[in-house]
């Protein structure tokens, strides 16, 4: 077999069919990360014509002026098949000493062992076990099976299988709270749209507020205009808001209102005059819940005409960043504001999503990060909590892997960025 640098068109004619496709593994991932100083490697393994294994490497220069690389979500590869992946090993291992590298960072987009919606391992589940084996087997140090968010890209995730399902199947595996809030966002006439390049400075206000709630520190907004350019165009991205039309709003609960005073009315004309015979009891209570809607709306009218007063005709609520290649949608980003957390937006943004998963064909959604602490009393579990109750499994992957091309740099590597790490950390302290 022989080891070659690939071109664009036929690591992408490769890399959309394999069974390991994520948006990590493509050309326009990598022309994205050029943008911030990376450069992309495209690399295969041909049996004849034919290509067994590939992988897009990003490498960059270290602070030892010494070169990492990284595959993102590993290699496109069968890694139980031990003899393709040692040889393609041990191509990388020449390639990236050629290129003055230090190491080849991966972490695989295979599961380790299959889970269910708790977190539980399934008995007599799906494992990779053969894979982990023959990664260690070939010199790839392992991370570890870290519970928590340490490693570049989550090692827990959270997803639904929407293969060859309906929405209404989707729907009843969700919890019922779920339901309610879905459709309480409905009943609010929340409404979701996909947002242009002119309206990024939109979600990255969006971010920010959420960033400044949660204290984590967003990416400028030169990052999301930068995916944008590398990103839409070819389908993979796409920024969904949640909108409240106060005046769209506030016609519709009028109308609805109406809907209810027009039926009491006719209830208690029918009634008062004889037209049709009615038990008492029932009669009372059927007014009762009617007047009981009515209020609702009053009450609801007078919310949304005082948010009009005060945001305008056209309030944002949220917004989600997702990707969308393969076999998959993927919530990558998203946010609220803390204003308008009541209206719990994000739920609707996530079913509309959802939505969109089966009705193109998507075999699954993917809610992305999670911890492996499932302990109520964990710090981030409600992060899994509100994923969970979408319904679907949780799912391990295999992990982080290091492929150490020179032992005494690979460590001088590791304390050195430690010492960047922290002043980093130090620096972004004092700036808050």
């Amino acid at each position: 077999m022989e080891f070659v640098k690939l071109t664009e068109k036929e690591f992408e004619k490769f890399a959309s069919s394999h069974p390991q496709a994520n948006f990590y593994q493509t050309v326009e991932w990598g022309h994205l990360k050029k943008t911030n100083h990376w450069d992309m490697h495209l690399l295969g393994l041909k049996d004849g014509k034919k290509i067994v294994a590939a992988c897009m490497m990003l490498s960059k220069m270290t602070p030892i002026k010494r070169k990492m690389f990284y595959s993102p979500r590993g290699f496109l590869i069968d890694y139980n098949n031990y003899d393709i992946l040692k040889e393609f090993t041990d191509d990388i291992r020449d390639y990236v000493k050629k290129e003055k590298g230090i190491f080849v960072k991966i972490d695989p987009n295979i599961m380790y062992q299959q889970r269910d919606l708790l977190g539980q391992i399934v008995p007599n589940g799906e494992n990779n076990f053969k894979a982990f084996d023959n990664l260690k087997k070939l010199g790839y140090r392992h991370f570890g099976f870290n519970l928590m968010q340490e490693t570049l890209q989550p090692r827990w995730i959270f997803v639904i299988n929407t293969k060859g399902k309906t929405m209404d199947e989707i729907m009843s595996q969700m919890d019922r709270e779920t339901r309610r809030v879905i459709k309480m966002n409905e009943k609010n006439h929340i409404k979701c749209r996909e947002i242009g390049y002119d309206e990024l400075p939109k979600f990255k206000d969006i971010m920010q507020h959420t960033g400044d709630r949660r204290e984590f520190i967003d990416r400028p907004l030169s990052y999301y205009q930068d995916m944008y350019k590398n990103l839409h165009d070819s389908g993979i991205l796409k920024i969904l808001v949640a909108e409240l039309n106060t005046n769209e709003t506030i016609s519709e609960l009028k109308k609805e209102k109406k809907e209810f005073e027009d039926d009491y009315q006719d209830r208690k004309n029918k009634h008062d005059n004889h037209i049709i015979q009615m038990n008492e009891k029932k009669y009372e209570q059927k007014q009762k819940e009617v007047e009981n809607n009515i209020k609702r709306l009053e009450n609801k009218i007078r919310e949304v005409e005082e948010l009009n007063k005060k945001h305008g005709d056209v309030i944002t609520l949220g917004g989600v960043l997702f990707l969308i290649y393969g076999k998959e949608v993927l919530a990558l980003v998203g946010g609220s504001y803390s204003e308008f957390m009541d209206f719990q937006s994000a739920y609707y943004i996530y079913y509309e999503m959802i939505k969109y998963t089966v009705e193109n064909g998507y075999d699954r959604y993917n809610f992305y990060g999670i911890t492996g602490d499932f302990n109520e009393n964990s710090p981030l579990y409600g992060l899994y909590s509100f994923k969970k109750d979408f319904g679907g499994e949780v799912v391990e992957l295999i992990g982080e892997f290091d492929l150490i091309i020179s032992k005494p740099l690979y460590y001088l590597y590791k304390i050195a960025f430690s010492c960047y790490h922290n002043l980093k950390n130090f620096k972004n302290k004092l700036k808050k």
